[in-house]
């Protein structure tokens, strides 16, 4: 079933996010006022070493109150392309220059809350090329092994679910050991 949506009017806008109110008819004819948020996408990378290991970062939500490891990314800028951003975004956050990215995965966070989504690439090698340029995105960095990854999220330290997504994708690669 597929829901009528009518005008959509803005409740608050800034550079990072659109809330929104949207008219909706349900298919028995029910109308009700959905709230949205609209944000622009964004990108990321998984970069996976020789050893087998990946680059994660240590971050505090604070809307969550909590601490966890995540892929590196951010948002997409007006005019750059996904696999740009996604570059950008992991060199910024880590110090580190990702090898040639190919598309791992697409995700829609939230379809049913937010317009969100997040182009996650994949790359084979990294190059250190320096501290991070933006240090206040993450506590630490660590190259854990891709056979730790199932256990950290049993213990929720990795929640979000973009990077949950983006891993456990990963992780069901034939080429990769079980």
């Amino acid at each position: 079933m597929e829901w009528k949506v009518g005008p959509e009017r803005p409740l608050y806008v800034d550079d990072w996010l659109d809330v929104r109110v949207a008219d909706v008819e349900l298919p028995d004819g029910q109308h009700l006022e959905h709230r949205l948020v609209r944000t622009r996408p964004g990108a990321g990378v998984v970069v996976v070493n020789p050893d087998q290991h990946v680059l994660l970062l240590w971050r505090h939500r604070f809307i969550t109150g909590t601490w966890g490891w995540e892929i590196p990314m951010g948002r997409i800028e007006e005019g750059e392309s996904p696999v740009d951003a996604a570059a950008r975004e992991f060199e910024e956050e880590t110090g580190w220059r990702p090898g040639p990215l190919r598309h791992l995965i697409y995700v829609q966070p939230t379809p049913g809350l937010s317009s969100s989504e997040h182009h996650i690439f994949r790359a084979d090698e990294a190059i250190y090329i320096g501290e991070a340029a933006d240090k206040c995105e993450a506590e630490r960095m660590a190259w854990l092994p891709l056979s730790e990854l199932r256990a950290l999220i049993e213990k929720a330290e990795i929640t979000s679910g973009t990077t949950i997504a983006a891993l456990l994708y990963l992780l069901s690669e034939p080429s990769l050991p079980a």
